[in-house]
């Protein structure tokens, strides 16, 4: 299983922080319910085995929708799992050891900054790109912002996808079009909103026009 750039469309990233009201796993069929085309999930504290029992029941509910899911760096639990994929940031394993680990047939994420990590990335058979921040972000406090020149000159020297990531939400979306990315990743717009799949209908919408160029 591959990705394409429709994939990329509205990329969801999970965070525990806000599970307040619902658990991880309600307000993720909520999402998917609102139209998310991707699925991330993102797990920094939980030991390994509470994440692959929460991998394996969340990977159901990606497939119920039909929509790729990727495990956040933790390379062991996506195969375990039996994830679509893995996403790794630079500072996780390499792109090609992980390629190694997980065969030809998974999805392979790689995070990127500037045009030589995104370069190499491709060439280490990286099958989409999240690049960022874009905009300052609460949930990775050491990102450093992108800039939307260097979105851009990342997006038309790649063959492969590439969705935006850091801060995006549905009043700053907009300002990402004419970068040539294929999408935005969102954390806190979807899993923070108080009417996840509604708030996530309306990104969708305006992840749409900004791919188009659309006002």
């Amino acid at each position: 299983m591959k990705v394409n750039s429709e994939d990329m469309l509205l990329y969801a990233v999970t965070d525990r922080a806000w599970t307040d009201k619902d658990d991880l796993y309600t307000q993720v069929k909520k999402a998917l319910k609102g139209g998310i085309t991707f699925l991330q999930l993102r797990e920094k504290e939980l030991d390994d085995e509470t994440f692959l029992k929460e991998a394996l029941k969340i990977k159901e509910l990606a497939r119920e929708y039909n929509v790729p899911f990727v495990i956040n760096d933790n390379v062991d639990i996506a195969i375990k799992s039996d994830a679509d994929g893995v996403h790794v940031g630079q500072s996780d394993m390499e792109a090609g050891d992980v390629r190694k680990k997980i065969g030809e047939d998974k999805i392979l994420g790689v995070s990127a900054s500037n045009l030589e990590e995104a370069k190499l990335a491709e060439k280490k058979g990286a099958d989409y790109l999240g690049v960022g921040a874009v905009f300052s972000t609460s949930t990775k406090l050491d990102a450093d912002d992108v800039s939307f020149d260097t979105l851009k000159e990342i997006c038309n020297n790649v063959s492969i996808p590439v969705v935006a990531i850091g801060g995006i939400s549905r009043d700053n979306i907009s300002k990402l079009k004419g970068t040539n990315v294929d999408g935005a990743a969102v954390v806190s717009a979807i899993f923070a909103s108080q009417d996840i799949e509604n708030d996530t209908k309306e990104l969708l919408c305006l992840s749409k026009k900004m791919v188009k160029g659309e006002e």
